[in-house]
């Protein structure tokens, strides 16, 4: 079960966790668990996320797979031009 870090603005919505463990075998999967386990993350996630897994920043791709025991951050999208 992927370990996914939430970045300090998240946690708050997520009963001051750090991290939550959740099922999932994809980006997909991982995002709709977070929400299933702690719904108050829903609107932070609709407006849009960055996932790192082991490092490596998914641009986008919700069927991207998250490996067993994967490194997971949950970032603030950055935004700008």
């Amino acid at each position: 079960m992927p370990e996914v870090h939430l970045w300090s603005g998240l946690r708050g919505l997520a009963d001051g966790k750090e991290s939550v463990e959740v099922e999932a075998g994809t980006v997909g999967e991982l995002l709709d668990a977070l929400v299933r386990a702690h719904p108050a993350l829903q609107e932070a996630i609709d407006a849009g996320v960055s996932v790192a897994i082991d490092g490596r920043i998914i641009a986008g791709s919700l069927t991207e797979p998250v490996p067993e025991g994967s490194e997971v951050y949950l970032m603030q999208r950055l935004r700008g031009g």
